[in-house]
C-alpha cells in the first residue's frame, strides 16, 4: 500500500493495470437516523436503492475516516477482484503459522448459495420491483387475470433464473473443490499435510505418479510432464524444469533477475493443472517451492474472473434504459387527464402502461435463440450477452498455427546433409517429447522432426532420463541429461545429451533462424544466411536453426559461441477453409489482422496466399530499436519485397488531406504495415501517438508474446474497432477474454477461457459468430421497437379512452394472447446465409431507428383519433346501454339527444371503446409485421413460419369476430355489437393504416439507411481524423497518406 495525502485513502497496486482506491469510513450515528426516517418515509423505497447502490449506502451511513480506524471500506476498482503482487517475498523469517494467519487457508472456496439467498437477490432486481408494484396497481384497478397472468410468468421466470444459477455455482463448486493429501519437506524431513494447510514458502515434493496441482508452485528441482489444458486450451503436455540456479552460474540473465510468474512461467506448476509425470537425477526428489494459494493462484484468478466477469459496455444496452426513461416522459403527458383525486392513482397505472413488465424477457428471447442456433453450428457461448456484441465486428484477429494453417507440419528438407552426425543428433534430442502410455508425446513440429530421423526414444525409469538411440546402430545411444524448454519470449530451447561412453557433454540448441544465428560463432554461419532465410521465408515456409557446441567438463555453459549447423525447413499449409473465410470477410469489410509468435516474413508469405494481403498491395515492415549508448529510439522503415530500400522515419511530412474522403476508399493499391513483438514494444512506449496510426493499416504483428497480443486487443478497441479474436486456445487465453468476440478452436464443448468455442477446428465458424451476432441485434432492436410501439398503442387507447376503460379481459387478450406471442415468434427468424458489407447500428439512439419509431407511433396516433371521433360523428351513435341492438341496424337512427347520459359502472362496454379496441389489436400485428427486419441481416419473415401461422391465425380471429359477433366471445372481450357498415368502415380504416405503416417504413427505410456504411463508422472516421491532427506527430513515412484515407478497409 502507498500512502497519499490524505489519511483515509490509501492506494493499492499503484501504477499496475488493476491499481485501486481504498477509502476508509466510520459509522455515524445522526446519518443512521436520518436514513432510517428517510426509509419510513419513502416506505422502503430507500432502503432498496441504497442496496442497490452500496456506495450510496456508505456514504449516507458513514463520515471519512483513516483507513486504519475505518468500520468500512470502500474499494474502487474496475474489476471485482484483488490480485496479490506478482512478485513473492522471502519467507524465511517467519514460520508457518505466521504465514498461515497472513494468506489464510489454501482453499478456493466458491460457496454454493441457499435457495432462499438466491431468490432473496433475485426478487430485489428493479425489474421484479416494479412488477410487483404493478400487480399491486392491477389488483388495486381489480384487474386480477392480467395480474395473476403476470405473476405466473414472474414465478416461472424466476424459478427458471433459480435454477441455473443454482446449477452454475454448482458446476463451479464441484469444479473448484479438491482436496488431496501433499508431501512437503521440513528440516530435511517429509511430513504430509493436508493441501489446504499450504503457504507460501513451504517446499513440496511432487509425486512421481503425478497429481493435480493444489497451488501455483515454482520447481527447484528435478522436470515436470505437465497437462496445462484447463488453463490454456493446450492439449499437447509440455515440459517445466527447475529454476536456474544463480550460484551454479545456470540461466545467465534469468537466474539474476528476482522470480516473477511470467518470466519464469517454464518454471511454474500452475494449481489445477495435471502433472503427467516427474524426472529426477541423483536420487533428488521433484520439489516445487509454494508460492501463490487459494484465490491468488492462476486457478483462482480464473475462478474469480467467472464469478465477477467485468461488464460488457454495449451502447444498445445503455440507450435502452434512455429510451425507457422517454417512455415514463410520455406517460407523464397522460397525467393532465386524471382528476385531483385520482391522479396518484391513475399516472400510475399508465406507467405500467408505458413501460411494459415484459420487455426484459422479450429482449432476451433473440439471444437465447441466436445462442441455440450457434450451438447447432458447434459454436457454444458462456457469455451469451456478448451474442449481440459479435453482430458489431468489423476486425477480427487470427493466429496463424493451429487457426490460419493446420497444426501438423511437414518437413519439406535440410539445408544441409543429413548425413552429418551432429546435424541428426540434434533432430533427435533437442525436444521435449515425452512417452505417455507408451505413446510419444508433444510439440507436433518437435514429433515431426524426430520421426523424420528414424530414431526411437528409450524411457530409463530407474535413471530417470530419456535415451534416444540410432535404429541401424544399436550401440550409438545419447541420453538427454538436462532439458531447457521452449520460452517464447527467448525463441529457442535447449538440451544438454552425452553420448554413450563420452566423458564429455554436448548442448543441442534449436529455434528462430535469428535468434540461434546470434548466438554462433560468425565464422560458422554462412556468408548467405540472411538471403537463404529470407527466400525460404517468403515462400511461406517455417524455418528451424540447429547449434550445437561441445561442453567443456566444468559444468558451466552459456548459451553463446555455439557452431551453426544448418537449418531445417518445415511447411505448415494453410486449412481448406481458410481463403475462402477471409474472402468472405473481406467482402463484408470486415477487417483481418494476424497476430502470431512465428518469423516475420513466414507470417507475411501466409498472408498472402491467404488473401489477407492481396497481390497488388505492398508491405511495410516497421522496425523499431530502443534507446542505446544514449541515442533515442528510432523506427526504420523498410519494403517486405525491397528490404535494401529503407526510410527513416523524420524524412518526409505527412499530408493529412482527405484523411476521411470517401474517393480514397476505392484505391487499387493498398499499403499494410508488418512489425515485430519488439518493434511493437517500442512504439508502444516510445512512440504511443504513431502507434495508434500503425493500427489503421497494421495487418501482420509477428514474434508476439501473449501479453502482447492482448495489448493489441486493448489498442485496436481504443481506435473504435469492434474486435474479435479467433485462436487454438494456446497463447491467445488473454486476447480471447479481452476482444469483443473472442472464439477458440477446442475440442472442449466449453472453454472458461473465451466466450465462444467452437468445436469446428477451421476459423468458418467466424462468419457464422458475426452473422448470429447480426440476426441477434437486429432481433433486439425489432423486439425493443415492437414493445415501444405496444405500450404506446395502448397508451394512446387508455388516454383517448380517459372517460371510460379497457376491460380486464381486453388487456388480457393484447398482452398475452397477442404480444407474447408475437413476440417470442417474431424473434425466431434465422441469420441471412451470407455476411454483407453493412453493419447494423450499434444503439437504438440514431436517426434512422428514431425516425422509424416516431412515424409508426403518428401513425398509430392518427388513426386512433380518426376512428375515436369517426364513430361519434356516426347517425346511430349512442351511449351503449344493454338493451341497445344495433347489430343489424340498417337505416340511421339520430339518438345525439342521449350521447350524454352516464355509462355503466366501469363504463367499458360502449362503441368508442370496442372501436378502439379493433383497431388497436390490428396495429399491434401491423407493426410487429413492419419491424420485423429480414435481409440483409435475417431470413425473411414469411420462412419464419411460428411468426407467419401465429400472425395469420390473429388476424382470422380477429376478422371473423368483427364481422361475425359470438356473443360468448363478445361478453368475454366486453365488447359490444355494432352495425354491419361501421364493421367495414373499420376494416377499410385497418386497411388503410396497414398500408400507409408498410409505405412510409419502406420509405424511411430507403432515404436513410438505417445499415448505410454512413451510418456504421462516423465515430471511428472522426476519432481517427482527431489522431492524424495530433500536432505531436507531424512527421512519418510517406505511404501513411495512403493508409489512412482507407480506414474501413
Amino acid at each position: 500500500l502507498c500512502s497519499m495525502e490524505k489519511e483515509d485513502l490509501k492506494i493499492l497496486n499503484k501504477g499496475g493495470e488493476e491499481e485501486m482506491e481504498l477509502q476508509g469510513y466510520h459509522l455515524c450515528r445522526w446519518r443512521l437516523v436520518l436514513v432510517g426516517l428517510g426509509v419510513l418515509c419513502t416506505g422502503g423505497f430507500l432502503l432498496l436503492l441504497l442496496y442497490w447502490m452500496p456506495e450510496w449506502c456508505v456514504k449516507c451511513t458513514c463520515t471519512r475516516t483513516s483507513v486504519r480506524d475505518a468500520d468500512v471500506i470502500l474499494l474502487r476498482s474496475t474489476v471485482s477482484c484483488l490480485n496479490s503482487p506478482s512478485r513473492v517475498s522471502h519467507f524465511l523469517k517467519f514460520s508457518s503459522l505466521l504465514r498461515k494467519l497472513f494468506f489464510g487457508v489454501n482453499e478456493i472456496a466458491v460457496k454454493v448459495p441457499s435457495l432462499f439467498k438466491l431468490l432473496i437477490k433475485e426478487v430485489l432486481n428493479p425489474f421484479y420491483i416494479f412488477q410487483l408494484f404493478s400487480v399491486i396497481l392491477w389488483s388495486a384497478d381489480e384487474y386480477y387475470y392480467y395480474a395473476v397472468a403476470i405473476v405466473i410468468m414472474s414465478v416461472i421466470s424466476i424459478a427458471t433464473s433459480l435454477y441455473t444459477i443454482k446449477k452454475q455455482y454448482v458446476m463451479l463448486h464441484d469444479m473448484v473443490a479438491t482436496h488431496s493429501i501433499v508431501r512437503v519437506s521440513v528440516c530435511r524431513s517429509n511430513d504430509e499435510i493436508l493441501s489446504t494447510d499450504l503457504v507460501p514458502g513451504d517446499l513440496m515434493v511432487i509425486p512421481s505418479n503425478g497429481t493435480i496441482m493444489p497451488c501455483d508452485a515454482v520447481l527447484v528441482s528435478g522436470t515436470c510432464i505437465v497437462n496445462e489444458s484447463m488453463l490454456t486450451g493446450e492439449s499437447v503436455p509440455v515440459t517445466k524444469t527447475n529454476l536456474p540456479n544463480p550460484f551454479h552460474g545456470d540461466g545467465g540473465d534469468e537466474a539474476d533477475c528476482p522470480y516473477n510468474t511470467e518470466e519464469h512461467k517454464r518454471h511454474t506448476l500452475f494449481c489445477g493443472t495435471n502433472v503427467i509425470q516427474t524426472r529426477f537425477y541423483t536420487g533428488e526428489l521433484v520439489k516445487a517451492v509454494v508460492v501463490r494459494t487459494g484465490f491468488s493462484t492462476a486457478k483462482g484468478q480464473l475462478v474469480r474472473s467467472i464469478l465477477y466477469p467485468k461488464p460488457t459496455d454495449f451502447k444498445l444496452y445503455h440507450d435502452a434504459y434512455i429510451f425507457l426513461f422517454c417512455l415514463v416522459g410520455v406517460a407523464a403527458i397522460g397525467f393532465i387527464y386524471s382528476i385531483a383525486l385520482s391522479i396518484i392513482h391513475e399516472s400510475l397505472d399508465i406507467v405500467t402502461i408505458t413501460v411494459p413488465p415484459a420487455l426484459p424477457a422479450a429482449m432476451t428471447a433473440g439471444i437465447v435463440y441466436a445462442q441455440r442456433r450457434l450451438k447447432n453450428l458447434r459454436i457454444f457461448c458462456i457469455s451469451p450477452q456478448r451474442i449481440n456484441i459479435c453482430g458489431q465486428i468489423n476486425l477480427v484477429c487470427f493466429d496463424k498455427t493451429g487457426t490460419l494453417t493446420e497444426d501438423g507440419l511437414d518437413l519439406w528438407g535440410v539445408q544441409r546433409n543429413l548425413v552429418k552426425s551432429q546435424f541428426v543428433a540434434c533432430m533427435a534430442t533437442c525436444h521435449s517429447l515425452t512417452k505417455i502410455d507408451g505413446q510419444l508425446s508433444g510439440d507436433p513440429l518437435d514429433l515431426k522432426m524426430f520421426e523424420a530421423t528414424g530414431w526411437f526414444s528409450v524411457h530409463d525409469k530407474k535413471a530417470n532420463f530419456v535415451c534416444v538411440c540410432a535404429p541401424m546402430q544399436s550401440t550409438y545411444e545419447i541420453g538427454i541429461v538436462r532439458q531447457f524448454p521452449f520460452s517464447s519470449t527467448l525463441q529457442r530451447m535447449s538440451v544438454v545429451a552425452r553420448l554413450l561412453g563420452e566423458k564429455c557433454m554436448d548442448a543441442y540448441m534449436k529455434g528462430a533462424p535469428e535468434v540461434v544465428a546470434s548466438l554462433c560463432k560468425k565464422e560458422t554461419v554462412p556468408e548467405n544466411f540472411a538471403e537463404v532465410l529470407e527466400g525460404y521465408t517468403k515462400q511461406g515456409f517455417r524455418v528451424i536453426a540447429l547449434a550445437h557446441r561441445r561442453l567443456e567438463s566444468k559444468l558451466t555453459w552459456h548459451k553463446a559461441k555455439m557452431d551453426f549447423l544448418g537449418l531445417i525447413i518445415m511447411q505448415n499449409k494453410l486449412k481448406a477453409e481458410t481463403a475462402g473465410v477471409l474472402h468472405d470477410l473481406h467482402k463484408a469489410r470486415i477487417r483481418t489482422v494476424m497476430v502470431t509468435g512465428d518469423n516475420m516474413l513466414t507470417a507475411i508469405s501466409v498472408a498472402r496466399d491467404c488473401g489477407m494481403i492481396p497481390p497488388q498491395d505492398t508491405v511495410i515492415i516497421a522496425d523499431a530499436l530502443p534507446p542505446h549508448n544514449g541515442q533515442t529510439a528510432k523506427i526504420t522503415w523498410r519494403y517486405a519485397d525491397k528490404p535494401a530500400l529503407t526510410t527513416r522515419l523524420g524524412e518526409v511530412n505527412i499530408s493529412l488531406e482527405d484523411v476521411c474522403h470517401e474517393d480514397a476508399l476505392k484505391r487499387k493499391e493498398q499499403y499494410h504495415f508488418a512489425m515485430n513483438g519488439k518493434s511493437f514494444a517500442v512504439i508502444a512506449e516510445h512512440f504511443p501517438d504513431m502507434l495508434h496510426k500503425l493500427m489503421l493499416h497494421g495487418t501482420v504483428f509477428a514474434r508476439m508474446a501473449p501479453d502482447q497480443k492482448t495489448q493489441l486487443i486493448e489498442i485496436l478497441q481504443d481506435v473504435d474497432y469492434y474486435v474479435g479474436m479467433c485462436g487454438d486456445g494456446a497463447n491467445d487465453c488473454g486476447a480471447l477474454k479481452r476482444a469483443h468476440g473472442g472464439i477458440s478452436l477446442s475440442e472442449l464443448e466449453a472453454s472458461v477461457a473465451s466466450p465462444f468455442t467452437s468445436k469446428t477446428p477451421n476459423i468458418s465458424c467466424v462468419p457464422s459468430l458475426i452473422r448470429e451476432g447480426r440476426a441477434a441485434l437486429i432481433t433486439s432492436f425489432c423486439v425493443f421497437k415492437f414493445m415501444a410501439l405496444y405500450s404506446i398503442i395502448q397508451y394512446i387507447s387508455v388516454t383517448l379512452l380517459y372517460s371510460v376503460n379497457l376491460g380486464d379481459f381486453q388487456f388480457l387478450f393484447i398482452d398475452i394472447a397477442i404480444i407474447l406471442l408475437i413476440v417470442f415468434t417474431m424473434s425466431l427468424n434465422a441469420a441471412w446465409k451470407e455476411l454483407v458489407s453493412c453493419r447494423p447500428p450499434s444503439g437504438l439512439i440514431s436517426a434512422p431507428l428514431l425516425l422509424s419509431v416516431i412515424t409508426q407511433i403518428l401513425i398509430c396516433l392518427g388513426f386512433q383519433i380518426f376512428t375515436f371521433l369517426l364513430v361519434k360523428q356516426q347517425p346511430w351513435y349512442t351511449v351503449w346501454e344493454p338493451i341497445t341492438d344495433v347489430c343489424n341496424q340498417s337505416s340511421y337512427i339520430n339518438k345525439s339527444d342521449l350521447n350524454d347520459t352516464e355509462a355503466d359502472d366501469h363504463n367499458i362496454q360502449n362503441f368508442e371503446n370496442t372501436s378502439i379496441f379493433y383497431v388497436s389489436c390490428f396495429q399491434y400485428l401491423i407493426v410487429a409485421i413492419v419491424f420485423s427486419k429480414g435481409k440483409p441481416f435475417r431470413q425473411p419473415s414469411y420462412k419464419n413460419w411460428p411468426f407467419v401461422l401465429s400472425v395469420a391465425s390473429l388476424y382470422a380471429f380477429l376478422l371473423f369476430i368483427m364481422f361475425h359477433p359470438v356473443e360468448t366471445i363478445d361478453d368475454f372481450l366486453d365488447i359490444v355489437c355494432v352495425p354491419v357498415e361501421w364493421r367495414v368502415k373499420l376494416f377499410i380504416i385497418i386497411l388503410v393504416n396497414a398500408t400507409v405503416s408498410v409505405l412510409v417504413e419502406v420509405r424511411s427505410a430507403g432515404n436513410i439507411s438505417p445499415f448505410s456504411s454512413f451510418s456504421v463508422l462516423p465515430m471511428q472516421c472522426a476519432h481517427l481524423c482527431l489522431i492524424f491532427t495530433d500536432s505531436r506527430s507531424s512527421l512519418a513515412f510517406k505511404p501513411f497518406l495512403k493508409v489512412a484515407v482507407c480506414l474501413t478497409q
